[in-house]
């Protein structure tokens, strides 16, 4: 991503680094990894922890983000492109695919506007290729997708308008 008036030309902030690194840590454990324990998890009890992590962790970031723009504050971070990459291929991909179906993405009013925020950004949507996503996942998996079947999955508009910019002024 090149510098711009939208996006800083670094994504990380030493006064906040700590916090950078403490929404790191659980939202690759609950969100990240999350979706993939839920996905290939071999037991029902495994599933539900999984699954139950993800969708707590989903809920204490809408309330982050329905209080500021961006996960730290008003400026783009290393936080919320990690977030960003999960919360991408969660509606098309993870919600069928790693059965993290009690809401989706699109469901959430403050998430699913960071969603569109970050690939509204210069240069981002040119980085998703959502027809690979998907093939990729559905086509790789064969122990939780023996046949390779490619679900029709929803239609998202991410180029919707978010108002985010306007809403956190």
């Amino acid at each position: 991503m090149t510098a711009s008036a939208h996006a800083p030309a670094t994504i990380t902030r030493p006064s906040c680094a700590k916090k950078i690194d403490q929404l790191n840590g659980w939202i690759y454990d609950t969100v990240n990894n999350g979706v993939y324990k839920a996905g290939f998890a071999t037991s029902q009890e495994a599933y539900d922890e999984a699954v139950s992590g993800v969708f707590a962790s989903l809920e204490r970031l809408e309330q982050i983000l329905g209080q500021h723009r961006y996960l730290t504050g008003d400026r783009l971070t290393e936080a919320d492109l990690r977030l960003w990459t999960t919360l991408v291929r969660f509606d098309p991909v993870y919600v069928t695919h790693f059965k993290c179906d009690k809401r989706r993405i699109s469901d959430y009013l403050n998430l699913y506007g960071f969603l569109r925020d970050i690939y509204q950004l210069p240069g981002v949507d040119e980085t998703v290729d959502m027809a690979h996503i998907r093939h990729h996942y559905y086509r790789s998996h064969a122990t939780i997708n023996p046949y390779g079947i490619i679900s029709i999955g929803p239609a998202q508009d991410l180029n919707e308008p978010h108002g985010r910019d306007q809403r956190f002024r």
